[in-house]
């Protein structure tokens, strides 16, 4: 039994199965009212194309999948909100993950993406 307790344990690190406690998923009407409420930090983690092809008003794009993804937020408020998005909410779910482990202690995500969002 400790053996596949231990085992669990391994795959769950190695997978990342365990919640990520900073990552908040919000429906869209959360997220909007959240993001009109004032100024915040609001990152469209899409690729370039994506971004250009429609975005959410004030937001910064920032590509996940570009070399300097981690670095770029290094001018970002750690202790502040940033409220991150992409097309399904694929992407931003594993940009959280990155984020959290940047030292980023609450990350909003958008329910559905921007496919969500209209």
């Amino acid at each position: 039994m400790k053996q596949i307790i231990v085992i669990i344990s391994f795959m769950s690190m190695l997978f990342g199965t365990a919640q990520n406690s900073a990552l908040k998923v919000l429906p869209v009407e959360t997220y909007k009212e959240q993001i009109n409420a004032g100024a915040v930090q609001l990152v469209d983690v899409r690729t370039p194309k994506e971004f250009q092809a429609g975005h959410i008003k004030n937001a910064k794009n920032i590509d996940f999948f570009d070399a300097s993804f981690e670095t770029q937020f290094e001018k970002f408020d750690k202790q502040k909100p940033l409220y991150i998005y992409c097309r399904s909410g694929n992407r931003s779910g594993k940009a959280a993950k990155k984020l959290s482990a940047l030292g980023f202690t609450e990350i909003y995500d958008l329910k559905g993406g921007y496919l969500n969002w209209n």
